[in-house]
């Protein structure tokens, strides 16, 4: 509610209006207090200082002696019915009292012991007391004391004056009231007018808030009515000024519309606009990157220099010259990128061709890709072709007669087996990768020790170690080292990496395999003093069909998809392999496999 500005209004009158009368209302109590009060105690001073009083009381050398003469004079003062008067003498003993004040004679008892004292002891004392009456209501009085003395100056007594002040608090009491019933009839007043005031303020406000809504949802018809001359009525009018200028200003937004439009559209990639004389308007950060221009290249040289470096089919000039539509694409190659342009116009508010828009992609690592695949089929298409021609020509010369000849059929009928062999594993590794690609690989993983998945492949490639009389050494770090893996899969890995190590290392070499154990992780290096890799081809290792030495590698019967094969299961095993060479002094490779702890 007083998140209103009426409210706030109201709050302003209300405030100061009520502190006010707060303020004033104390001030009129506390001051007519304090001026009943000092009546009461100038009365009772008058009343307790007359001399001819003390004079005659003050005569008696014994005032208990003289207890009825003192107290004919007592009654014959003139006093009120609010006030009561003792004569007390130095033993505290009330000697005269006036009409109606009690039969207690022991002034302690009945009177306030320290105006005694002070008294007694030559002093004047005043004080108000609270008192319970005979109904059991508090009674506030005013009390005084006087010491009565002789001509000697003698104190013989004590005179007490005691005035009843009820009547005094109850008048008090009624003018706070009519001041509280006063203070809340002018705050009723100071509401109902803030509110008013208020009122008047805030209806144009609103009038003006409700409009402006109206505009930002789209209706630009709204016209505020100006009703005074005063702030509210320039608020009024400056937003109709306001709403015609948006009006005007509309028309010039939607021509540039369209080339907003398409710079939004395209800037994940660079973007060059150049406006129809040839000046480039916006040049965003990735196309100066692309075409290594700098903001002075920019400023001071027109887009169709810049761009004739790289294309002259992009430039202006061409455009105009040879596409109607201004639309087009070309491909840039600039040092060892490759980038695809793609260029369209921006209109006026006539729709004519004002400039053109030019996005540039790098498409260099999709060429890369296309180029790797051209690469890839060419190599399955050789592979596959040197073994069926081999198969053909055997085939034709055993039905050419060869099969008479037993010794020439048997030989014949071998080779075309051992072809049919290679044939047969380079569609199993292609097969294989097709799934490993896809993922459509039935895993069988499962807890296993890796130290005897490793045994059981040194034992199954050890033959082939000795027929080059090469040494395998193991040298694991613990007995058992749990792995949750596919144990063929792993072994098939294994026994890729020895069978390259066993190919490539002469005879009597040797073939060291290490196991370890470091964070939560199965490392295990095969290292080998074979014929190395040089440091070129070390990056192209896990490439599909790649070889080094791509004759040689044939000849020993490889396909150029083990290491791939290799790396895709390791990595499918949340592992990585790793191939370290140099060439003429060994390779080691080193494989990681998370343990059971860590999966």
């Amino acid at each position: 509610m007083f998140k209103s500005i009426r409210w706030k209004f109201i709050a302003i009158y209300f405030l100061p209006v009520y502190i006010a009368m707060l303020i004033v209302g104390v001030f009129i109590i506390k001051e007519f207090e304090n001026y009943h009060l000092g009546m009461v105690s100038e009365n009772l001073t008058n009343l307790g200082r007359r001399e001819v009083l003390l004079q005659s009381i003050g005569k008696f050398e014994d005032l208990d002696e003289n207890k009825e003469e003192i107290q004919k004079n007592i009654e014959q003062w003139p006093t009120g019915l609010k006030e009561e008067i003792f004569i007390v003498d130095q033993e505290f003993n009330i000697v005269a009292r006036s009409k109606n004040t009690g039969t207690n004679n022991n002034a302690i008892e009945v009177l306030d012991y320290t105006l005694l004292t002070d008294s007694r002891n030559g002093k004047t004392g005043e004080k108000d007391i609270t008192i319970n009456n005979n109904n059991s209501r508090e009674i506030i009085t005013k009390n005084m004391s006087f010491p009565i003395q002789n001509e000697n100056n003698e104190i013989k007594g004590i005179l007490y004056i005691r005035a009843d002040l009820s009547d005094i608090y109850k008048t008090l009491d009624k003018s706070k009231m009519i001041l509280t019933q006063a203070t809340l009839l002018a705050l009723i007043i100071t509401v109902v007018l803030g509110f008013w005031i208020a009122r008047s303020i805030t209806e144009p406000i609103n009038d003006v808030t409700i409009k402006a809504a109206r505009m930002a949802k789209g209706d630009f018809n709204q016209v505020v009515e100006v009703k005074s001359d005063d702030e509210i009525g320039q608020l009024a009018e400056m937003f109709n000024y306001a709403r015609e200028k948006l009006n005007d200003t509309l028309s010039e937004i939607s021509s540039e519309k369209s080339k907003l439009e398409t710079i939004l559209s395209y800037m994940a990639d660079g973007l060059i606009a150049t406006n129809q004389e040839g000046k480039i308007i916006h040049a965003n950060p990735t196309a100066m990157k692309m075409l290594a221009l700098s903001d002075e290249n920019i400023e001071n040289t027109s887009y169709d220099e810049i761009i004739e470096k790289f294309n002259k089919e992009l430039t202006l000039s061409f455009i105009e010259e040879n596409s109607k539509n201004w639309t087009g694409s070309r491909n840039i190659i600039f040092k060892e990128s490759i980038f695809h342009a793609n260029y369209a116009p921006f209109k006026d508010e006539k729709g004519e061709n004002t400039g053109i828009v030019m996005v540039i992609q790098d498409i260099t690592e999709r060429q890369k890709l296309d180029n790797m695949r051209k690469e890839f089929v060419a190599n399955v298409s050789h592979e596959l072709k040197t073994p069926l021609t081999s198969i053909k020509s055997y085939t034709e010369t055993l039905l050419d007669g060869a099969l008479d000849q037993k010794d020439v059929a048997e030989y014949f009928l071998n080779v075309v087996k051992s072809e049919a062999d290679r044939m047969d594993r380079l569609v199993r590794d292609l097969l294989q990768l097709s799934r490993l690609d896809y993922q459509r690989v039935n895993w069988n993983k499962k807890e296993n020790n890796l130290v005897k998945i490793i045994e059981n492949s040194i034992l199954k490639i050890s033959i082939n170690a000795k027929n080059k009389d090469q040494n395998i050494s193991f040298f694991p770090k613990n007995e058992e080292m749990k792995v949750f893996v596919d144990s063929d899969k792993i072994e098939q890995v294994i026994l890729n990496i020895l069978s390259n190590a066993i190919k490539y290392t002469p005879e009597k070499g040797e073939i060291n395999i290490s196991l370890d154990q470091e964070n939560n992780q199965g490392i295990l290096k095969i290292c080998d003093n074979g014929i190395g890799i040089p440091k070129d081809d070390l990056p192209r290792l896990f490439e599909r069909f790649y070889r080094v030495d791509k004759a040689r590698s044939r000849e020993l019967g490889g396909t150029g998809l083990g290491l791939s094969i290799a790396q895709q299961i390791i990595r499918a095993h949340n592992g990585d392999i790793e191939i370290k060479s140099e060439e003429g002094k060994g390779t080691n490779v080193t494989i990681f496999i998370p343990l059971v702890e860590g999966v």
